[in-house]
């Protein structure tokens, strides 16, 4: 009796459990799609045009399944477009839950004012939206059922379309850096299909198109320089433009630094910042790696088709973020092959005492050649020998230098080459960025205590032997690279695109026309 009992109690939970799924997986389905059997009636009601009169929800598939299919090749994400209509039973969402009220019209004016953010309308295909909007409410323009369906459906596709493009473009800008950029490693967040899929549930167009455009107070300063036509002075009105549009893009990017505290290095700004509390507790001048624009650096001149792919002078310092781990004391510098082969082996060729005058040691297969007076330079392959210059006065890396894991293998470092610092064109280094005052920064980095000291003792003595000091806590650092913005007092700050990146970026921005 008990067994009995206990196998009609598994069989009745089994039972319940099997009900209770199915009730969920309608409840689901139901949710996915919602029956529109007044579709003719809430038209109407809107924009009184009776082409409507006689639509209906059976009629209307499938001739945006045709609409769709039609129309797929020139979606920006015709996937997720695709697979949602499907999944939704092929609802026009878009216009039906937003035709009440201004919504789609707002949603055409703001396309059609995308020009505000340095982007063309056209990219949104603003003219198509607002024209379909247009027909939509018109109470004649519309004649048949056949063109009613028509009218809805290639508006549907446009605007999911068009809304998913400019939400994407103003909350990520529209182009990935590490897509278009050859030396660019700052990660870089992209849209994904959750985020894209949040335009078919707007509740408010305007609240939606609102809250999208972008607060950084710099982004809303360089917004109000381009609309009031700011020039400067040197440039023409169209180079200025272009600076504006670009940095705009730049700040639409999410990769913005988020720790409390870090270092920042703008490249065409050759200067350095040590940030905390977003503010700027201590800056110095830097010099950067050679550029491939040094002769264009006054003006934004088109480069050619071909240039609209990025090919970086081989001693450009790289766009990046990571985290200072250690200083290095006195360090060795482990010369780069290219410098090497370029440089340091051609000069020993020239004269036999240049690398023992250099403080320089040279190796081959990783033992140390004791007189390297005695090595033929005439015969040596470029990978035949390694060399490393001793810490001491000359070193190229000055006193110390500040380590942080990257590809290029480039970090922040001294010099003894101090003149540099004066110029106002300071594209001068191999691709590493020398800092103005190496001492000062350890402090902001180290802070008071016993690893400042030893750093600034040791910098002091100059000692033979280099040392490691590490950080306790990571500090991040971003090589970065910005040619306009607004400074603490408001004022636009512009720089010469040393690296002709603003052209690069350009060119991009405006394949997005012809695309």
């Amino acid at each position: 009796m008990i067994l009995l009992n206990k196998i009609n109690f598994k069989s009745y939970w089994h039972g319940l459990m099997l009900g209770m799924c199915a009730i969920l997986l309608l409840t689901f389905e139901s949710c996915k799609h919602t029956k529109r059997s007044d579709m003719a009636q809430t038209i109407y009601d809107v924009n009184k045009n009776k082409a409507f009169n006689k639509v209906t929800e059976e009629g209307f598939q499938p001739v945006f399944q045709k609409i769709l299919a039609e129309k797929k090749s020139g979606l920006k994400n015709p996937v997720l477009i695709t697979t949602f209509y499907k999944d939704n039973g092929y609802d026009p969402v878009l216009v039906l839950d937003h035709m009440k009220g201004e919504d789609l019209k707002t949603l055409a004016t703001y396309l059609k004012k995308s020009g505000e953010h340095g982007l063309n309308p056209k990219i949104f295909q603003a003219d198509e939206v607002n024209s379909l909007v247009d027909k939509f409410y018109s109470k004649d323009a519309i004649k048949t059922t056949e063109e009613a369906y028509e009218t809805m459906a290639r508006l549907e596709v446009a605007l999911a379309n068009s809304l998913i493009n400019y939400t994407n473009s103003l909350q990520y800008g529209l182009i990935s850096p590490r897509k278009i950029y050859a030396r660019y490693y700052t990660e870089t967040k992209r849209p994904d299909s959750t985020s894209m899929k949040k335009v078919f549930a707007i509740a408010d167009m305007k609240s939606f198109l609102d809250s999208v455009q972008p607060k950084n107070p710099q982004y809303i300063a360089l917004q109000k320089a381009l609309a009031a036509n700011v020039q400067v002075p040197g440039q023409t009105a169209e180079e200025t433009e272009r600076m504006l549009k670009v940095n705009l893009e730049r700040l639409r990017w999410k990769n913005k630094p988020t720790a409390d505290k870090y270092v920042i290095v703008n490249i065409p700004d050759y200067r350095l910042d040590v940030m905390e509390g977003g503010k700027s507790v201590m800056n110095m001048k830097v010099c950067v790696g050679e550029g491939r624009n040094i002769d264009r650096s006054a003006d934004l001149t088109e480069y050619d088709e071909s240039d609209k792919v990025d090919r970086p002078f081989s001693r450009e310092t790289p766009q990046l973020n990571s985290a200072i781990y250690t200083a290095q004391v006195n360090p060795v510098w482990n010369i780069p092959k290219s410098i090497a082969t370029k440089e340091i082996m051609v000069a020993a060729a020239q004269d036999p005492y240049y690398l023992s005058n250099h403080n320089m040691a040279v190796y081959k297969n990783g033992k140390e050649i004791e007189d390297s007076e005695t090595i033929d330079w005439s015969s040596a392959g470029p990978n035949d020998y390694e060399f490393k210059q001793r810490p001491g006065d000359d070193n190229a890396l000055g006193k110390i230098k500040f380590l942080f894991k990257n590809s290029s293998s480039v970090y922040l470092h001294d010099t003894p080459a101090k003149l540099a610092f004066n110029k106002p064109m300071r594209a001068v280094s191999h691709g590493c960025v020398r800092v103005e005052r190496p001492l000062d920064l350890a402090h902001a980095l180290f802070g008071d205590g016993t690893k400042y000291e030893t750093i600034k003792n040791d910098m002091a003595s100059g000692s033979a032997e280099p040392k490691n000091v590490d950080l306790s806590k990571k500090v991040p650092v971003y090589l970065t690279y910005v040619t306009c913005w607004a400074d603490e007092n408001g004022t636009l700050q512009f720089r010469p695109d040393v690296y002709g990146l603003d052209v690069v970026l350009l060119a991009h921005l405006n394949k997005y026309l012809t695309a």
